[in-house]
Formats: C-alpha cells, sequence, structure tokens
C-alpha cells in the first residue's frame, strides 16, 4: 500500500475530507452507562493528520476508580484531580469544529456526551470516526481490531497501553497513514453522527469494583444481521484459558453495557454472536445464571460454560488470533 506523502497531498487531498480532527481517548471507571471517566487525552490533527497539539487531564470520578488494574489511577492519585465540569470548558476547545476520531469511538462518545450531560451542557462534536471501521474499509492485514495491532501495522510504538496520553498519541500517529491511505484511494470515510444527550437523570452509585450496576428493564431489541464470523469455531470456552477467534459467544438477559456495543466488541474481536445457544455454543454470557430463560436451561442441558458480562468484558481484553 502506498501511502500520500507531503508533496502530493494538497493536489490529490479529496475535497469532502474533513478539516481537522481530534483524537480522543478516555480511561473510565467501568463500561456501564453510570460510569465516569478518569482520564481524558485529545491529541489535535490538521486535515491531513499532522499533530498540531496534545492536551490530558486526570477526571475525579467522584467514585470507586473501577478498575485500577488496567488503568493504574487510584482513589489517592484522582482525589486532588479536578471534576469533569471544571474540565468541560477546555475538553470542548479541543473538539470544537473537528472530527471525533477513537478505537471503538461509540464507547468514547457515549462516555464523553454523558459526562457532559451530567454537566448540563454538550460536547461540540457533530461526527466521529472509528479507527476500527475505517482499518476495516481499507481492509488492512490485522490479526484483529485491538488497537495494539493498528500500531504494531504501523510501526507505532506503545509505550504505556491503558493510558490516555499514550493511547491517543499512539492512534494519531496510526490515524494519518490510515487517513493517507484512504485519500491515496478516494474511500469514503466511516464518519457517524454524534447525537449529544439532552437529559440526564441522575442516580447514586456506589463503589462496586467486581459488582453490577443496576440493569435496565425494557432493554431487549431484535437481533441484527451480521456477516458470518470468518473463522471456524475453535470448540468451547475453558476456564483460566483466553478466548479464541471464532469462539460462538450467546448472551442472556440485560446487560449494564448497551447490548450492541457488546455485541460490536464481540464482533471486532473475531468472535461469532450467536442468537441461540446449541452443542456448537462456545460461551453463554449472564448476569442471572440461575434464571429459566430458554439459553439458560439448554447451557445447562448442554454443558455450555457460562461467565457473566464483567467476566467477560475482561476476557474481550485478551482474545488469540485463530489457529492457521
Amino acid at each position: 500500500m502506498t501511502v500520500l506523502d507531503d508533496r502530493t497531498t494538497a493536489a490529490m487531498w479529496p475535497a469532502a475530507y474533513p478539516q481537522g480532527y481530534a483524537v480522543v481517548d478516555v480511561e473510565t471507571t467501568g463500561l456501564a452507562r453510570d460510569d465516569r471517566i478518569v482520564s481524558a487525552a485529545v491529541y489535535r490533527l490538521d486535515a491531513q493528520g499532522n499533530v498540531e497539539d496534545h492536551w490530558y487531564t486526570l477526571v475525579n470520578p467522584e467514585r470507586d476508580p473501577g478498575p485500577v488494574w488496567i488503568h493504574g489511577l487510584t482513589s489517592d492519585v484522582l482525589e486532588g484531580a479536578p471534576l469533569f465540569p471544571e474540565i468541560a470548558a477546555e475538553f470542548a476547545a479541543r473538539l470544537d469544529g473537528r472530527v471525533l476520531v477513537a478505537h471503538n469511538a461509540m464507547f468514547d462518545w457515549q462516555m464523553i456526551a454523558r459526562e457532559y450531560a451530567r454537566a448540563e451542557s454538550a460536547a461540540p462534536v457533530r461526527q466521529r470516526l472509528c479507527t476500527i471501521a475505517l482499518a476495516k474499509e481499507l481492509s488492512l492485514p490485522l490479526p484483529n481490531h485491538k488497537l495494539e495491532s493498528l500500531a504494531a501495522h504501523f510501526g507505532v510504538v506503545q509505550q504505556r497501553a491503558h493510558n490516555a496520553l499514550d493511547d491517543a498519541r499512539v492512534l494519531a500517529e496510526a490515524f494519518r497513514p490510515s487517513l493517507h491511505a484512504a485519500a491515496e484511494r478516494n474511500v469514503r470515510l466511516p464518519l457517524l453522527e454524534c447525537r449529544p444527550l439532552t437529559e440526564w437523570a441522575s442516580t447514586p452509585t456506589q463503589p462496586r469494583i467486581g459488582q453490577q450496576s443496576s440493569y435496565r428493564a425494557g432493554s431487549w431489541r431484535p437481533s441484527r444481521k451480521r456477516p458470518p464470523c470468518p473463522y471456524p469455531n475453535p470448540g468451547r470456552y475453558e476456564s483460566d484459558k483466553p478466548l479464541k477467534q471464532g469462539m460462538r459467544v450467546a448472551f442472556s438477559g440485560d446487560t449494564s453495557v448497551d447490548r450492541e456495543l457488546l455485541e460490536d466488541r464481540t464482533v471486532e474481536a473475531g468472535l461469532h454472536v450467536a442468537g441461540s445457544v446449541s452443542r456448537l455454543t462456545s460461551l453463554l454470557v449472564t448476569n442471572d445464571p440461575d434464571s429459566a430463560t430458554s439459553k439458560t436451561l439448554k447451557a445447562r442441558s448442554f454443558g455450555t460454560p457460562v461467565v457473566d458480562e464483567a467476566a467477560y468484558t475482561q476476557l474481550l481484553r485478551d482474545v488469540t488470533p485463530a489457529d492457521g
């Protein structure tokens, strides 16, 4: 793949492409709708993906910091950090008029939108671009869609994974050649609309490392038709081992993370979302394993492994490549 160089960008750059980008990464107390941001970083880029400046801040979430073993930010570190309303204006200035770029952009945008809604404001963002979606548009030969795989493809060295500033730097460095490759081929960028939240009902939160947040009633939705998983099914999940691409994963009951987002992450990891449980199902994810739903009953009869949502989201962070 040939990438445009600086001498040809001005003449060949697609006129419809955005005029600026804000590459964003946020670290959070968890993945649910009531979780909070604990750190945020923004790299501002010009139209061709060149870095203009960068910004980073800690944020006091006013609650338990969640998975410290992932982001490394303890309650003591965050105690003196500013509250989100205190950094909201500076954050907004970094985003204003730009396309928000993130790895799994739906998640970052939802967390940011909820923080602004709590602060009775809105982020000045109208469009977002997910670098996972862009990698798919470019058909990049990645073993999976983790940030580390995208970085390795472009020779970007990651120094501190799950540090917002370093993750944003890595993504900015990997986004520029992706953007240039798209421009060279005149690929339509996978831009999506960012809709700010217009209201927020505050609910009390309790420190809950390892616990589930309250589930939302009435969250059922019809399953979406998805393309077939490109990897063969390697069989059932085994406890204390990682998930492997191609495994068939079924979900039952309410989840604290939006179900579509959880399913999207499953597909992006190279796993198959199963609409039902059969003898071929590798794993059932449910927060109520003792319920009498058809999926949990079938899982018991087939001996299908069952894990809860919290355990599953941790397993999604380290899915091994398919054989061959």
